[in-house]
């Protein structure tokens, strides 16, 4: 009974976390977006204490629940390792008890924290497990949804019928990209081999929730009256901590799977709380429960500490009217990246962000997209080649999940200046006497441009824009609807630090 509540729990877990990424509509954050936000890491970066005592509540009480339901990526290595079984059913049974590899646990562990202090977001966004997740269902899962989407609205608009529409498919950035993807083969990889070796070597939730649920209440308990060794449990246990021949459980490995209750034939196995101990397994029980290494305990607290420290439409038409080719934009040279309304500024946002995107999954006009560069590797950035930042749009900061991109209302977001336009005269059609333009000026939403005559005194010269950067807001309308090709002749500089205009 107790398989299938967590399978059941895990299932809705896992497809609506996913779902998430897949829906560009948005549509699903309003109901189901709390399951990215009680994520462990992202709460800890949200400082949202409520969840973080609530996750860490929960391990203490019941073991590393959290992995095995809540967690995507450990749900996802849970599926992969039921492939493997159902192709090889001659080999369900092919795990066996293997002691914790502290060092390699602990050390990856020491390198996500130090490279959280030290400001390299990159190589902790790679470790951590939901970012992780994140980053394959929105660069592996996300195309294919979009592809099958879009097939649906071709076949619906040949029978005259709106009830799909098309949508953009595109990479937004071939590091990140690569970087999914390597993530995506090393995870099938040792979960194909090995079920829950990434969860009990690799990820650094995973070692901080492991050593509370060495305290936890209630655990997986053997009963050496009635186990007759038939070694089932371990042979199926996919986090290969049940050493059947002393009757013990490696509770800082133990996922709380209970596949190990469904396999035992003879009753032996269940999950009960420590007290009162069991006459039969009392002796396991205090072995299991004797106090941790005093350097290793006292690593692990400062370990925790100092997390806790880090906390402080369809395809593009290359077509005007089917008739002319339009060349592709370039992303201009920015001397400061755009980072989104809500985030505060550069600083606030790097050192938050997990790179999961999430927001770049919900941003309808394909403003935001993964960094390509290396101090912010996959971290999400502006830019306005496929559409500008609307100013009624906050989907960003209501779906951001570690506290990134806070929440606006439409009213502060018109107000909030992420960045400034700048002219690029040499680019400018009417500065090089070319045509008439005023695009610029036409669509700024907050009236920051202005359109005067290119010779002074001659009100018959063609008319070039003046920005009032005290107005501009950032929102690239300008940059976007800029008709120069292949830079615009006005692009978005951004801030360090927003403020309120």
């Amino acid at each position: 009974m107790l398989k299938k509540i967590r399978l059941i729990f895990a299932a809705v877990f896992f497809i609506l976390i996913t779902l998430l990424f897949l829906d560009f509509t948005g549509t699903l954050h309003a109901w189901f977006g709390w399951m990215a936000k009680i994520q462990f890491l992202p709460a800890i970066l949200a400082l949202n204490f409520a969840v973080v005592a609530a996750l860490v509540l929960q391990t203490l009480l019941f073991g590393r629940i959290y992995c095995s339901v809540i967690c995507p990526l450990g749900v996802f290595q849970d599926i992969i390792s039921w492939f493997r079984g159902k192709l090889k059913k001659k080999d369900r049974m092919r795990f066996s008890y293997k002691p914790s590899n502290n060092i390699l646990r602990y050390g990856v562990l020491a390198i996500f924290i130090v490279s959280m202090l030290a400001g390299t977001g990159a190589i902790a966004n790679i470790l951590a497990p939901y970012g992780a997740y994140g980053r394959i269902a929105f660069n592996l899962f996300a195309p294919l949804y979009k592809w099958g989407n879009n097939l649906f609205a071709y076949i619906a608009g040949r029978l005259d019928s709106y009830a799909f529409y098309g949508t953009d498919v595109w990479i937004g950035s071939i590091a990140t990209f690569v970087v999914a993807v390597l993530t995506f083969a090393v995870i099938v990889f040792l979960a194909w081999k090995g079920g829950r070796t990434y969860c009990n070597s690799v990820c650094p939730v995973g070692a901080v929730l492991g050593f509370l649920s060495k305290f936890s209440l209630f655990r997986i308990r053997i009963d050496e009256g009635k186990c007759t060794g038939c070694s089932l449990c371990a042979r199926g246990c996919k986090a290969s901590c049940i050493d059947f021949e002393k009757h013990s459980v490696d509770y800082s490995k133990c996922v709380d799977c209970f596949d190990c209750i469904g396999n035992c034939s003879s009753g032996a196995i269940s999950f009960s709380p420590v007290l009162p101990l069991r006459q039969g397994n009392s002796r396991r029980d205090e072995e299991n429960t004797a106090p941790a290494d005093g350097s290793r305990r006292a690593f692990l607290s400062t370990a925790a500490l100092v997390v806790g420290g880090t906390v402080l439409s369809a395809q593009e038409r290359r077509g005007d009217g089917g008739l002319a080719v339009i060349e592709d934009k370039k992303v201009p040279k920015r001397f400061t990246p755009l980072v989104p309304a809500g985030s505060v500024g550069i600083s606030h946002f790097t050192d938050h962000c997990v790179a999961c995107q999430l927001c770049v999954s919900v941003c309808e006009n394909q403003v935001l997209r993964p960094s390509s560069d290396l101090s912010r590797l996959m971290m999400p950035e502006m830019s306005f080649e496929r559409g500008y930042c609307r100013p009624e749009c906050t989907k960003c900061g209501e779906v951001c999940p570690a506290g990134a991109i806070a929440p606006i209302t439409v009213e502060e977001k018109s107000s909030k200046q992420i960045g400034h336009a700048v002219w690029l005269a040499d680019n400018c059609l009417p500065y090089r006497g070319e045509a008439e333009c005023g695009n610029c000026a036409r669509h700024c939403p907050s009236g920051a441009i202005m359109m005067v005559s290119s010779v002074v005194g001659n009100d018959n010269s063609l008319r070039i824009p003046v920005i009032n950067t005290e107005k501009c807001i950032g929102c690239g309308a300008c940059e976007y609807l800029c008709p120069a090709r292949p830079l615009s002749a006005i692009y978005v500089e951004g801030h360090e630090v927003h403020r309120t205009i």
